[in-house]
């Protein structure tokens, strides 16, 4: 039997978006729960706009950075800790322009530049495993063409 809508199970629909200048991967410092993590430029889907908008919307509100998506790197599933499901869409991305004084999201410390190597020293410090898979796939050269992506109106 088909559940009611009210009961049907949906996960949170998430973006991420690599970016790598000069060899070193866009990451946001964060706090959550009281605890400094690193992050991708990420956050969720909003009503109204595409996979790409939110990729691109999420990258300039938490580092100051425009950026174009060029690929997708993957789609990834996850049960967090505390039970909630995640279904989280990872783009690269290219460095356009930075806007230093525009203000970061609420809870985002700074934005960083770190080394893969760096990162992969930190990875006690990342908040979630979505974040070094991401990175992972990226450098072993994972992509789709964002003709992957489709938007039936």
């Amino acid at each position: 039997m088909a559940a009611s809508s009210a009961q049907r199970w949906a996960p949170h629909v998430t973006v991420a978006t690599i970016v790598v200048r000069d060899g070193r991967l866009l990451l946001v410092e964060e706090r959550i729960d009281g605890r400094d993590v690193l992050n991708q430029p990420a956050g969720h889907l909003e009503p109204g706009e595409s996979l790409l908008q939110a990729a691109v919307r999420e990258t300039l509100e938490e580092t100051g950075w425009d950026v174009t998506p060029t690929g997708l790197v993957g789609v990834y599933q996850w049960k967090a800790p505390d039970g909630t499901d995640f279904l989280r869409f990872t783009f690269t991305a290219d460095a356009l322009a930075h806007h230093p004084g525009r203000p970061l999201d609420a809870g985002i410390m700074r934005a960083l530049w770190l080394s893969p190597s760096e990162l992969e020293q930190r990875r006690a410090d990342l908040r979630s495993p979505l974040v070094w898979q991401g990175v992972a796939d990226h450098l072993a050269g994972h992509r789709l063409p964002l003709s992957a992506l489709k938007e039936i109106a």
